[in-house]
């Protein structure tokens, strides 16, 4: 016995909901009673989310300056390193023999230069005693001239030498986190290779880039006074990442591009995060929540609104007791339970919280409170046999 009035209660119970669920059906009580609301305002507290890609302040794509065959790998991937340090050697041999060469032409033209120095200044004592004229001098004075430009050529040309072979000694430029390391050793390499060697991120703290529409920036900007002005009024905002859970610190919206994207009419915005975990990486996504707090909202549940067409309805109470068949329009975000209305309803005015599929425009009922249509369905529920509750549910 207790199990089938267990069960009873619970058939009455579905019975119920479905009656008075979102869509707007209501109990039969056998008159022409609706429950009316009186619209007022009240704090809303939405959020609007959007698209966000996240990127280190600097990420840096190491690729080599020379062509060559990769003879060693000295970092791991994921391994945080400093500015300066060795992430890869470049077979160098060839490099090594140039620095060679340079510096041989560099001891030759040395040796020329400090022998057109002394033949300059044994000529100059020749022309004091009058042993050789003008000319001689002057040829002397030249070719020392010579040898110390072909010893500055060949100085330069060690430092090109040099600077070469440092090239084989690829260096992180800043400091960070490496990225994938596509290549091994023995891999031919070159400036030109596709992809880079690696990326090295900065992720002590990142940034995230999202998107607002064209329209949304022009009406922040003429509220704050300027684009930077309405970047700065955003509150702070939080970030959702890919397995759904919210991102421990909150970031700050920081910048907004120049221009707008022709392609999708929209302007990008960057918010930056730190990241001492170092659990946002380089490349991931995300959704970028803000926080908007509309102090004098309208608020409407859902169950009563009733939708064609892509808008929006609700039935709202005359003074004569006549309902009417009245669009509204929403905040296109919403919790799921709730509109937040900004066009169509004002403070003070009634409408029509269930039964709406029993409404048609200009239909004349009698109101009554939410409170009094929740006891008259609990008062049809404790009267309803179990054929009745058999009979409805076969409907």
């Amino acid at each position: 016995m207790k199990i089938n009035k267990i069960l009873m209660v619970a058939a009455v119970s579905a019975l119920l909901v479905s009656c008075g669920g979102k869509g707007g059906g209501r109990p039969n009580f056998g008159d022409n009673e609706f429950p009316v609301q009186s619209v007022q305002t009240r704090t809303a507290s939405m959020q609007t989310t959007y698209p966000a890609t996240i990127k280190g302040v600097q990420d840096v794509e190491i690729r080599p300056k020379v062509a060559g065959f990769i003879t060693k790998v000295c970092v791991k991937e994921g391994q945080a390193v400093g500015a300066g340090q060795l992430l890869f050697v470049i077979d160098n041999e060839t490099y090594q023999a140039g620095v060679r060469q340079a510096q041989a032409a560099v001891n030759i033209a040395t040796a020329q230069c400090n022998t057109a120095k002394l033949t300059y200044e044994n000529n100059q004592k020749l022309f004091q005693e009058s042993v050789i004229g003008s000319y001689e001098l002057e040829s002397a004075k030249n070719s020392y001239a010579s040898a110390q430009a072909q010893l500055s050529q060949a100085r330069a040309a060690l430092a090109s030498a040099k600077e070469q072979l440092s090239f084989c000694y690829v260096k992180s430029p800043s400091s960070g986190v490496v990225g994938v390391l596509p290549y091994k050793v023995g891999a031919m390499v070159s400036a030109s290779s596709v992809p880079a060697l690696t990326t090295v991120s900065n992720i002590s703290s990142m940034e995230v880039y999202f998107s607002v529409t064209e329209k949304d920036m022009l009406e922040l900007s003429k509220a704050a006074g300027g684009v930077q002005a309405a970047v700065n009024a955003i509150p702070a905002v939080k970030l959702q990442l890919a397995d759904g859970t919210v991102y421990g610190h909150e970031g700050k919206v920081t910048k907004a591009s120049g221009v707008i994207d022709a392609s999708t009419g929209s302007v990008q915005l960057i918010a930056q995060f730190s990241n001492p975990e170092r659990l946002l990486k380089s490349g991931g996504s995300g959704s970028i929540i803000i926080p908007n707090h509309d102090y004098t909202a309208i608020i409407v549940p859902q169950s009563c609104v009733s939708e064609v067409q892509d808008k929006k309805f609700v039935y709202v109470l005359g003074k004569d007791n006549k309902v009417k068949y009245t669009e509204i329009k929403v905040n296109p975000q919403n919790d799921g339970v709730y509109y937040v209305v900004t066009d169509g309803l004002k403070a003070g005015d009634k409408y029509v919280t269930n039964g709406i599929t029993k409404l048609s425009d200009g239909m004349e009922i009698v109101p009554i409170t939410p409170e009094r249509y929740e006891q008259k369905i609990n008062e049809q529920a404790k009267a309803m046999s179990a054929g009745d509750i058999v009979g409805a549910m076969k409907k």
